[in-house]
């Protein structure tokens, strides 16, 4: 078993694609014709988003991530080596900003902001 996918839920799927590519610095890898999925370039594991139509067609329910509510117990976790820059441009672009950066004990360098639906992202640099 090896983990292929995080699969974000999302009420517009054009906007966070839009958003991830200005404000997060992510190549989109595929977007379907549908507007319905996308697939972020970021690396091994892909972060893909689906419209929130999808699963309301097949019948299942879900808590919706939104920016006026209180996140999920989940974050989306990106690595990059400048945490400052990367905290700086995505807030310009438009992220929430909910914890600037800073040095853990552990040596890691991480911040946290929320994106256009809502959701946690972390930004932090890699574990050394």
């Amino acid at each position: 078993m090896k983990l292929g996918y995080v699969i974000h839920y999302v009420p517009d799927l054009a906007a966070t694609v839009a958003f991830c590519t200005t404000a997060l610095g992510l190549a989109p890898r595929f977007v379907h014709d549908s507007g319905s999925y996308g697939e972020m370039e970021t690396g091994a594991t892909a972060l893909a988003f689906v419209a929130e139509s999808l699963i309301d067609e097949q019948g299942a329910t879900f808590r919706r991530t939104r920016p006026g509510e209180t996140p999920p117990a989940m974050e989306i976790a990106l690595v990059t080596e400048d945490v400052g820059a990367a905290f700086a441009h995505a807030v310009a672009a438009g992220a929430v900003p909910l914890m600037p950066p800073r040095e853990k004990p552990w040596g890691q360098v991480l911040g946290y902001v929320r994106d256009i639906n809502g959701a946690l992202v972390e930004l932090c640099s890699p574990v050394s």
